[in-house]
């Protein structure tokens, strides 16, 4: 039994690495990061990988912007045929992981009425700089405890290779990013 053990150990250990290797140098699922969902169970940053996805960072304490994001988000993905829907993921991502407890993001899950299939994560303290790096999200907490940061949707392909982008400036979606979102998705 230690011997079956210490050999699954030793498999995933040396197939963990060529997994990774297989991604494109540009994915931005290289970064080792740790989330969990609105149900507290923990998510891979990596194991988004596999579905074209809008993603976006916001935090549930806005009542400005946030609400926005996540109003255009649905409004991209209303546009979009049932086919086109399944094949697209929407993931939220906190900015704040200290007040966005996974009940915070049920919440705001609930009262913007999101469709099945979305994911609302909270990142771990130490990884959300780092994934708001790679989605090119800048951020600052201010004195009051709102966040100021980029309103932003972007499109990333299956393999985590950011495709567009598109910058929140109200509730209707970008016609622009909805066009690349179509092109993506015909392209899977």
């Amino acid at each position: 039994m230690k011997i079956a053990s210490l050999f699954l150990s030793t498999l995933l250990v040396v197939a963990a690495p060529l997994h990774a290797q297989s991604l494109p140098g540009d994915s931005v699922y290289h970064l080792q990061a740790g989330t969990q969902d609105a149900n507290g169970a923990p998510v891979a940053w990596a194991s988004l990988r596999g579905h074209p996805r809008v993603v976006s960072m916001f935090y549930t304490n806005c009542h400005l912007m946030c609400p926005l994001i996540i109003e255009n988000a649905k409004s991209a993905q209303k546009q979009l045929s049932a086919a086109e829907r399944k094949k697209l993921g929407i993931v939220m991502l906190s900015l704040d992981p200290a007040r966005d407890t996974p009940a915070a993001m049920r919440e705001v899950a609930q009262r913007h009425r999101v469709p099945q299939g979305w994911q609302f994560l909270t990142p771990a303290n130490d990884d959300v700089r780092a994934i708001a790096s790679v989605l090119d999200v800048r951020y600052r907490f201010r004195d009051d405890g709102s966040i100021n940061h980029t309103s932003v949707l972007v499109l990333l392909d299956a393999e985590g290779r950011v495709r567009a982008r598109s910058e929140v400036t109200g509730a209707a979606a970008d016609p622009a990013f909805l066009i690349q979102i179509k092109a993506l998705l015909a392209e899977s």
